[in-house]
């Protein structure tokens, strides 16, 4: 019998291992030296919470699924219906084609076609190499249509360091501003992290903070890459992004505190498809133009 995510793509090199699945691309497993470095979910399940799924054309909300684009409304499916939002793209739940394999590095792609809400013709790649420096994941777009899209990507997988609960971790997030939103979880406005409880920059144990939110403003290396880390005794996991990447999303699990901290890259806010404090990094491509991210995961010891 098939697994319920399609087909198994194990990668390994230099003691990092990694599974993908056919189904939405995404990021089933990770570990380093046979610890867990990723928190996936077993072969026989479906992913929830987001688990190593890929978000594209778009990561986490747009308002009501309606966006103005090119003079046309668009409205796509409310596939998040208790808060009337259209959610985290249209690849997360499709077969992705096998593009490339080798033993340490596959590469899926997905063609999205014209359809209610979304208006053009899309070619997507997320590439995974595994090796001593951990997990690099390339995402890349293509518009091989006739009229322009918009355009936004994320990931979603969830960090580990063999915590119990997530309250145990030790949290760092180099965000200098974070993203103010409603009960819908829809922006409202850009804020400094200064003075607040969402100021992660110098880290802290996570305790009972809770959190969904989108940080911005990141601090970067001279190679304009972003970390944002969690650690555990002499553990520390951490997601990297490059400079395309220009918001890391924080989740904690709400209510389910034993599923590790999601740590999502984007490299555009909520609802960047329409007016509003994170439109300006929505990606427009025209006919025949790319756009490509990196981001990766990796642990040390303390």
């Amino acid at each position: 019998m098939i697994a319920p995510t399609g087909e198994q793509y194990e990668i390994s090199a230099d003691g990092c291992t990694a599974v993908v699945t056919e189904l939405g691309a995404t990021l089933r497993s990770m570990t380093v030296d046979g610890r867990d470095v990723v928190h996936g979910f077993p072969v026989d399940v479906s992913p929830s919470g987001g688990r190593g799924q890929q978000l594209v054309p778009w990561p986490n909300r747009i308002r009501d699924g309606r966006y103005e684009f090119e003079g046309r409304t668009q409205q796509l499916a409310l596939t998040e219906p208790a808060r009337h939002n259209a959610s985290h793209g249209l690849g997360r739940h499709v077969a992705w084609k096998l593009v490339d394999r080798q033993p340490h590095r596959v590469t899926l792609g997905l063609r999205i076609y014209p359809q209610p809400g979304w208006p053009g013709t899309l070619d997507a790649q997320i590439g995974y190499r595994v090796g001593a420096d951990g997990l690099t994941v390339d995402a890349t777009a293509t518009n091989i249509g006739a009229r322009p899209v918009p355009y936004g990507y994320g990931a979603h997988p969830y960090l580990t360091v063999g915590e119990d609960t997530v309250d145990e971790v030790s949290l760092t997030i180099p965000a200098a501003s974070y993203l103010a939103v409603d009960d819908r979880l829809l922006p409202t406005e850009v804020l400094p992290v200064e003075d607040t409880d969402l100021d992660w920059r110098a880290g802290r144990q996570l305790g009972d903070a809770s959190l969904d939110t989108a940080f911005t403003d990141l601090a970067r290396d001279d190679d304009g890459r972003w970390e944002v880390s969690v650690a555990l005794g002499e553990r520390c996991s951490y997601l990297w992004g490059d400079a395309a990447t220009h918001w890391v999303q924080v989740f904690t699990g709400g209510p389910y505190r034993d599923w590790s901290i999601a740590v999502e890259p984007m490299t555009c806010g909520p609802n960047a498809f329409n007016p509003g404090p994170t439109h300006a990094d929505l990606i427009v491509l025209q006919p025949g133009e790319s756009t490509a991210c990196r981001w990766g995961v990796g642990s040390r010891t303390v």
